[in-house]
């Protein structure tokens, strides 16, 4: 049986630079990333993909805000957007997965699920809502913008203006688990949790409900890694190595580390809050619930890192 790994790729493989944001510039760059997700598969891995969607939510709230404020359209619930980037984000990297097994004679299919992912109703993350989302407003729109959505968290932002703000509470359960099980028991390349999963609350005897909030994709993708006992996550970001120290001369790039090592790194600060931090600490989660391997490196080095010869990989203790 081929060898399963998990691989979230972060929005650098979405969008390259602020010049190339448009929905064929994202084709295109998920297309090259797609060559080393399938490097991968011919070093005899099956492999699930996950992805980001920030900057995609971000493009869909500022559509409807714009039709908001000219046209009086209602805006799109936080939650639909995250649904409307899994299945448009999920369609450009099956399509070029699967044209790239096409091309090498690979006879792999790749399939999206449009995921839910089960939160805590008493989750901390919701008494606190500190995850930025969409445009500043100024403070003559903040009444009207009250009115219409009662629900917004709207916050000062460094004197920039009024900003929404929503909850990040952290995956409990995936929804569509045993469907995403099946498909890759069956041998098929699946993308799930896509943003880090659309995020339901449980109203009782199964059913579900959305919610506005985004979830963490990387803790997103560490929880389906390990409930699918994946062998390997992997982790694609904007860097060559997890380096400690990071942006200073004394930088340290870190090619083989324990799970006890990443936890002293971590409590000594070297993981910013805002970016790696939050990749660390779910590849610790990974590792210490029988995940036996997590490697982190830029897209186009994937397939050396898978080999032992780039990124840093984090093995259990």
């Amino acid at each position: 049986m081929d060898k399963f790994a998990v691989v979230a790729i972060g929005g650098n493989s979405l969008i390259k630079d602020n010049a190339h944001r448009r929905v064929e510039d994202q084709y295109e760059a998920i297309k090259e990333t797609v060559v080393n997700l399938v490097d991968i598969t011919e070093l005899g891995y099956n492999i699930l993909v996950t992805h980001g969607n920030g900057a995609q939510v971000g493009f869909i709230l500022r559509r409807s805000e714009i039709a908001f404020k000219h046209e009086n359209l209602h805006f799109v619930p936080l939650v639909s957007c995250v649904a409307d980037t899994q299945g448009a984000i999920g369609y450009q990297i099956q399509q070029a997965l699967n044209n790239e097994f096409l091309k090498r004679r690979i006879q792999k299919q790749a399939v999206t699920i449009v995921t839910q992912v089960l939160v805590d109703k008493d989750d901390p993350a919701f008494q606190n809502p500190s995850k930025p989302i969409g445009a500043f407003y100024s403070p003559d729109e903040i009444e009207e913008l009250k009115q219409s959505n009662p629900g917004w968290n709207l916050v000062e932002d460094a004197g920039r203006g009024f900003r929404r703000v929503v909850a990040s509470p952290k995956p409990i359960e995936i929804v569509e688990e045993q469907a995403i099980r099946t498909l890759v028991r069956e041998g098929f390349c699946v993308v799930a949790v896509g943003g880090g999963g659309i995020p339901v609350f449980d109203e009782g005897e199964g059913m579900q409900v959305g919610i506005d909030a985004v979830i963490d994709k990387d803790y997103a993708s560490a929880l389906l890694a390990r409930r699918l006992k994946a062998d390997t996550l992997i982790v694609s970001t904007g860097v060559d190595h997890i380096c400690l120290n990071f942006g200073t001369p004394e930088e340290k790039p870190l090619e083989r580390i324990t799970v006890s090592q990443t936890k002293k790194y971590i409590d000594e600060g070297h993981f910013a809050a805002g970016s790696m931090l939050p990749k660390i600490k779910a590849i610790v989660s990974f590792l210490e619930q029988g995940g036996k391997q997590a490697i982190v490196t830029r897209p186009e080095k994937l397939k050396e890192a898978v080999l032992g010869k780039a990124g840093t990989c984090i093995i259990g203790d």
